[in-house]
């Protein structure tokens, strides 16, 4: 039995790493910048060197290491390969293949949401569960769907994709997709800025929000905590919107559990409370008793869930 396995978590700005022992135990992590200058062309080379380097330092044999799981930011087709990563530059990759000759180690590729989901059910907030719906609230909306055990990767790699179910026809304001009315553009960091200054602009109704120049998500969260009404109504409608998007989730993949993680999962039980009411008012009757949790493994889901890869693949 191998021993050692590594996550590689690609981001746009940093490249996360972790050294793990096989049973789930963080034993190392680090990372580096990520290096986009000509399209990402040195990305997986930086990432070869910071492996050799320390399976030199750790005097750890590559015989004795399971792979290396990789996580990257857009769709992964057959654990090896992204036709486009906006992010990093890049157009069609075949990420496994590439590592795998730089290293002499097997590599699993998986899309970066997905892994985070795999993470969180592997050692998180859904520990003990086999079929998870999580959500991470960011920038954007992303996404991760498990049913019994397993990601729904979907013929394109783009399952899980939840920032981008269609909610609202009237919408005027383009999502970073193209599109028009994607759960993104309500339910994100960005979104629930964009709903507070609609709020705002609709009535004069005193709010300690308008004192706020650069307005963010966390101020907005944070007043509504205050019981500013303007605050609380823009957190219910937000709730309402994702609360009943999950509920047409749940109708698919029917979860035992559903995962909130993403920075705006900070705001704790009030953001929790509100999207589980509406969940359960609106999901089918057989899906209704879902748990819902906060995820815990931060900004390290995505290296625990690239390792989990390894194991189960």
């Amino acid at each position: 039995m191998k021993n050692y396995g590594f996550g590689v978590d690609i981001g746009g700005t940093t490249i996360k790493m972790s050294l793990f022992g096989m049973t789930g135990e963080m034993l190392d992590k680090w990372e580096i910048p990520t290096n986009k200058e000509n399209n990402g062309s040195r990305i997986l080379d930086d990432v070869a060197l910071e492996i050799e380097k320390k399976l030199t330092a750790k005097n750890i044999p590559k015989a004795d290491v399971a792979g290396i799981g990789v996580g990257v930011p857009g769709p992964a087709v057959g654990g090896r390969e992204v036709i486009r990563c906006v992010n990093l530059g890049w157009g069609h990759v075949n990420v496994a293949q590439v590592l795998e000759e730089k290293t002499g180690l097997r590599v699993k590729t998986g899309n970066d949401a997905n892994v985070a989901a795999l993470g969180e059910m592997w050692q998180g907030g859904g520990m003990g569960y086999r079929n998870v719906v999580m959500v991470t609230l960011g920038t954007g909306v992303g996404g991760g769907i498990i049913v019994d055990g397993k990601i729904v990767n979907g013929a394109n790699g783009a399952g899980g994709e939840i920032g981008h179910i269609f909610v609202n026809e009237t919408e005027t304001e383009v999502c970073g997709c193209g599109k028009r009315g994607c759960l993104e553009q309500y339910a994100s960091a960005t979104g629930i800025v964009r709903l507070a200054r609609r709020a705002l602009a609709a009535d004069n109704s005193p709010s300690s929000l308008r004192e706020i120049k650069d307005l963010s998500a966390k101020d907005v969260l944070d007043a509504a905590k205050a019981g500013d009404q303007t605050a609380l109504k823009v957190v219910e409608r937000m709730g309402r919107i994702l609360g009943t998007s999950l509920a047409n989730i749940a109708c698919v993949a029917d979860p035992e559990i559903i995962v909130i993680g993403g920075g705006v999962s900070k705001a704790g039980i009030i953001l929790i409370d509100v999207i589980r009411k509406y969940y359960v008012s609106r999901t089918f009757s057989s899906c209704k008793n879902a748990e819902f949790s906060l995820a815990t493994l931060g900004n390290d889901a995505g290296v625990y869930g690239c390792v989990y890869m390894l194991l189960n693949d």
